[in-house]
């Protein structure tokens, strides 16, 4: 008997996710279908963008800062003990741009805007919202998700830049005081470390995590069950399920960028 309900609950959770993944792959379609079908609204998605990016502009903003700060103070001590404190402005270039500052933005991302999206989403159904859009002959796709996606593929991506610009200062600040060079060769040597390859993976990767963070986000709130207690559950199982695709896709895309480099 225990091993039956053993494999039971294995079937139970793997149909559970089969599900899930489809309902996730319909909500793509119906909004690739939706942005060339229907009328897109600019204002909404003008509104989205500025949404996403005041949301989450302050978070990011400090935390790639501590991180390039943390970095350079772990890094000064790591290679200070081979002789090897020039060379900080290398690792640290490299590791922010491919690594860092997409993973970390995104993970912001997903934690503000995603569950914001997923609250706002998730009312909408509670409240029969959803179900006036649809009995006013709108389609609930092009007017809600649409433009939140669009507006999270657009914004992820500059976060991602501001995040490695930020990342790569805070570690110039540490790397002057704890190694002793000047901020000119801090710089000199993460330009000689970066090559185009490490800018495009690092930005390319939030282009996806940006898009996922908000389909997933979306599909938690359309699907929100259960009244405001319903809503809480599906705003944690956003953020939740976008941060474990983030690093799932991340070790994905990364290969995918290495072969094609």
């Amino acid at each position: 008997m225990p091993v039956r309900k053993t494999f039971l609950a294995i079937g139970h959770r793997f149909t559970n996710f089969a599900f899930y993944v489809g309902g996730i792959v319909s909500l793509m379609g119906r909004t690739f279908v939706a942005l060339f079908r229907y009328k897109f609204d600019f204002n909404e998605l003008i509104r989205q963008i500025w949404m996403v990016g005041n949301k989450s502009l302050s978070i990011v903003a400090l935390i790639a800062i501590f991180t390039g700060m943390v970095f350079a103070l772990q890094f000064s001590v790591g290679l200070g003990r081979f002789g090897l404190k020039m060379y900080i402005g290398q690792v640290i270039g490299v590791a922010i741009v491919r690594e860092l500052a997409p993973v970390l933005t995104s993970l912001m991302v997903a934690a503000r805007v995603g569950s914001g999206i997923a609250a706002e989403l998730g009312s909408m159904v509670v409240t029969e919202q959803v179900l006036a859009i649809e009995a006013l002959g709108a389609n609930p796709v092009a007017k809600l998700v649409a433009p939140r996606v669009v507006a999270c593929v657009i914004s992820t991506p500059i976060l991602s830049l501001i995040a490695i610009a930020l990342g790569i200062l805070g570690g110039m600040f540490i790397t002057v005081m704890e190694a002793g060079v000047s901020y000119r060769y801090y710089m000199d040597q993460i330009w000689r470390s970066l090559v185009i390859s490490d800018i495009t993976s690092g930005v390319g990767k939030s282009f996806f995590f940006g898009f996922f963070i908000a389909i997933i986000a979306c599909y938690q709130g359309l699907n929100t069950t259960g009244g405001t207690e319903g809503v809480g559950q599906s705003t944690t199982r956003a953020v939740v399920y976008s941060s474990i695709f983030i690093f799932i896709a991340d070790f994905f895309l990364t290969k995918i960028f290495i072969l094609f480099s």
